[in-house]
């Protein structure tokens, strides 16, 4: 399907239940499109599975979300002009619902790969109608119902009621379609009946009375009709064509070398014609004589069918005999095109006339004087390419109508559209590629901001908090610092640059050992690395996970093995306050006592040691960590502390006989 109509269905999910559900659909569904293109073929099972997503979040049934998307599709189709078209169809409902197949048709110059549904006005009374709808694609006989409803109330101001009559091979969901018995494509059946207030239309086309003077009127010659209607064709009971116009016989043998008219009449209907729309249906009297709403297109075929093979397609019960029967049509077909299409002097493909199959549109209409079906019907041509492709002439045409004139005016307009139509495709296609764009600087700045602050502070910031300041009663404060790489007394520009060089690589080994949420990245301040466990996200276990920091950062720092260089840890446990500071490159930051006495701890460690604070030394010891006492300490503005070392993880096979 086109994106327009899925553009719709995003703009109105969006608008009634906003950006998060339609967020969450997306994720539910794997939709990885931003944006829909107007122009742009989607899978037809996106917009059911949409349905199902949003059914499934908002409570809402899968029925009353596909009809809430026809309902949405046109108040969506204004935006783009169509709703004119609609108006334009007719002064009351049922001159939309016979011309909705119109439509469709007209539409394909805009859309020309839309796989468009057939559907026929069969009945009509005072109360409403009668109208049967057939289709390819499963689970939209509910969205249809959405847009009957909505242009009822929307264009001709009535309270239209759709309900379902009969429905055949119709499921919900947009994953499987109905299942397949055999390889030949199901169709979707389904009668509505649609009730309104349809008094004033059967008034005024229905129940007409003729005026005397028309029932008076002398006979007239089928004849004349032939003259007049060019392609005309004529059937009797048995769907045998009985008579038909000079043009459209003249045609067929353009179309079947060596045949003659005799051929043509006296033959099927179905031997000369496959019928295109509506679909799917048995072609027989009774059935076209309950049509007579229906406007009929069928294709001229280039090769005759048997009757027989076409009423096995009909049953889909004889499968192997009408691809028995097709095979060998089509083989004999194939040869003879081989023949024709080679020049036996060049050895080269000749230019093929009329070898495109030509489309007849009309209605068919009881004559009951002589108890024959007439198909009053024209050539389907949008311009001269397509004239000259299919072997005929602009006064092969019906001298009447507009025939001719559209015929011209496609053609003068052909290449105007196509110029237009490729630079909407470039505008669409740069539009893309921006929105891309922007979509991969968003998410650049996203990771350079949850850089710099936590992911869930930067969330509560984006939603409109300011000032976010929040206190922890137990966080792991640990803090590293980098030693014998940097003379501060020189002032060679190398040496500055290798102690840059040389520190990027050391902190950048203890950024890949930052587990997140365990272990908190806070800053890094000339030699000094700082981090957290506990903050921002609230984690009981912070002393053992600063722990294991502390240790792998120790191991990975001795395998670098880089000449000279040293490192010492300090870890304090204990109660801080966390903020984001300032506006210019904002940060977030601890702020209490224990932080400072954290960096103390590290000021007054050895190389490559871990010293711990007594409460944190408690803490890990009481996981089984392993420690060693380094007895009392001196710290600048705490005067004696004992302290202690800790020298390795918990021993896995203790605790393991702990645990039996």
């Amino acid at each position: 399907m086109y994106g327009m109509v899925l553009e719709s269905v995003q703009h109105f999910i969006q608008e009634e239940f906003g950006e998060d559900i339609w967020r969450q659909v997306c994720q539910i569904i794997d939709c990885r499109h931003n944006t829909f293109k107007t122009h742009q073929i989607y899978p037809d099972t996106l917009m059911p599975d949409i349905a199902a997503a949003l059914s499934a979040l908002t409570g809402k049934s899968f029925d009353w979300c596909m009809s809430f998307f026809g309902n949405c599709f046109v108040r969506f189709f204004t935006n783009f002009g169509y709703d004119k078209m609609i108006r334009a169809t007719g002064r009351y409902f049922c001159d939309f619902l016979q011309s909705i197949d119109n439509i469709h048709l007209q539409m394909r110059f805009t859309y020309p790969k839309m796989k468009s549904p057939s559907m026929q006005l069969i009945e009509v009374d005072d109360d409403g109608a009668v109208m049967v709808y057939r289709s390819g694609r499963t689970g939209f006989s509910k969205y249809l119902m959405g847009q009957l409803t909505q242009v009822g109330r929307e264009f001709y101001n009535l309270n239209v009621k759709c309900s379902v009559i009969e429905s055949q091979n119709d499921i919900n969901g947009g994953i499987a379609g109905p299942i397949k018995l055999s390889h030949e494509p199901l169709t979707v059946i389904v009668k509505y009946r649609l009730d309104f207030d349809n008094r004033e239309y059967m008034a005024k086309r229905v129940n007409v009375v003729a005026h005397p003077t028309q029932q008076i009127l002398p006979k007239v010659n089928i004849d004349i009709f032939l003259d007049l209607f060019p392609f005309t064709v004529l059937l009797n009971r048995d769907m045998v064509i009985s008579s038909a116009g000079e043009k459209i016989v003249d045609t067929w043998i353009l179309h079947n070398q060596g045949k003659s008219p005799s051929q043509f009449l006296g033959s099927h209907l179905m031997d000369i014609f496959r019928c295109r729309r509506p679909k799917d249906i048995k072609i027989s009297w009774d059935q076209i004589i309950q049509m007579r709403y229906v406007l009929f297109e069928f294709e001229l075929l280039r090769t005759g069918r048997n009757q027989a093979a076409y009423d096995a397609l009909m049953d889909h019960n004889l499968e192997k005999e009408v691809n028995e029967v097709l095979t060998s049509s089509e083989e004999n077909l194939l040869n003879v095109d081989a023949k024709e299409d080679i020049d036996p002097l060049t050895g080269k493909r000749k230019i093929s006339h009329g070898n495109k199959a030509i489309l007849l549109k009309g209605q068919m209409f009881h004559l009951k004087d002589i108890d024959s079906l007439i198909y009053l019907c024209s050539p389907l041509i949008e311009n001269l390419d397509e004239l000259h492709g299919i072997g005929l002439f602009l006064n092969d045409l019906n001298p009447h109508g507009l025939s001719r004139e559209l015929v011209m005016a496609g053609w003068q307009h052909c290449s105007k559209l196509e110029i237009m139509f490729e630079k909407e495709e470039q505008r669409s296609d740069e539009l893309e590629k921006s929105l891309e764009l922007a979509d991969s600087w968003k998410r650049q700045g996203d990771e350079l901001l949850y850089s710099m602050i936590p992911r869930t502070i930067a969330e509560r910031m984006r939603n409109g908090e300011e000032a976010i300041c929040q206190s922890f009663e137990e966080v792991s404060v640990i803090f590293i610092e980098v030693m014998n790489i940097y003379a501060g007394d020189t002032n060679d520009i190398r040496d500055a640059m290798t102690a840059v060089t040389t520190l990027n690589t050391v902190f950048s080994a203890f950024d890949q050992e930052i587990i997140s949420p365990f272990v908190y990245k806070v800053e890094t301040v000339g030699m000094v690395y700082m981090a957290v466990s506990g903050a921002p996200d609230i984690n009981p276990l912070h002393a053992a996970h600063a722990g294991d920091f502390a240790l792998r950062v120790v191991k990975k720092v001795k395998a670098l093995e880089i000449p000279d260089l040293a490192i010492r840890v300090g870890i304090n446990s204990g109660p801080v306050v966390a903020g984001v500071v300032g506006l210019k490159v904002p940060r977030y930051c601890l702020f209490g006592d224990t932080v400072n006495t954290a960096s103390r701890m590290e000021s007054s460690s050895d190389p490559y040691k871990i010293q711990l604070s007594n409460y944190t030394a408690k803490k890990v010891r009481e996981a089984g960590y392993k420690i060693e006492s380094r007895g009392f300490v001196k710290v600048k503005g705490k005067g004696e502390m004992e302290t202690f070392w800790l020298l390795g993880k918990p021993d896995k096979s203790r605790n393991s006989e702990e645990k039996m």
